[in-house]
This record gives structure tokens, C-alpha cells and sequence, in this order.
């Protein structure tokens, strides 16, 4: 719904814009809570995310609910990141 202005606009792998669709929200995989997903315009990266070898591990609950929501650390994505891909 909102313009197509590059300041609007994010860029994104299809694979997590695909998984993240419409959603705003997701399930925090360790408190079972409604969490909003990480706003990448709103917030930085190193608050909510680390590397861990080719892993993306979440350093809070936003971080944990967006990788399982965008599914960042799926088989495909860690072989892509084992490649170089």
C-alpha cells in the first residue's frame, strides 16, 4: 500500500520477502509471544541479529521472530552462505 519511492522501498532476497508476505508480526520462538518483526528503515541490524559461523542468531525477541518468520537460517539460505553464493 505504500509508494514505490526508493526512501519506502527495501531490499530484500525473494525467499524472505516471500516468507514475510503481509506479516508485521510472528511467534517468538522462545517466549511463545506475538513479536513484531525487525524494521530494517527503524532499526539496527546488531541490536536484534549476530553471526554465528553462517548462522543468524537473534539477540532479542524481534531478531528470534524475524529469522523464524523470514526462515533466515533454512537449509537453502545456510548453503548459499556456505558457497559464497
Amino acid at each position: 500500500g505504500g509508494s514505490d519511492d526508493e526512501s519506502n522501498l527495501c531490499l530484500a532476497c525473494i525467499d524472505c520477502n516471500l516468507h514475510k508476505g503481509p506479516n508485521l508480526t510472528g511467534i517468538d520462538p522462545r517466549t511463545d509471544a506475538i513479536t513484531p518483526l525487525y524494521h530494517p528503515r527503524q532499526q539496527r541490524w546488531d541490536d536484534h541479529f549476530q553471526w554465528e559461523g553462517i548462522h543468524i542468531m537473534g539477540r532479542s525477541d524481534v531478531g528470534r521472530t524475524t529469522i523464524r518468520v523470514l526462515r533466515m537460517n533454512s537449509d537453502e539460505q545456510l548453503e548459499l552462505r556456505m558457497t559464497g553464493e
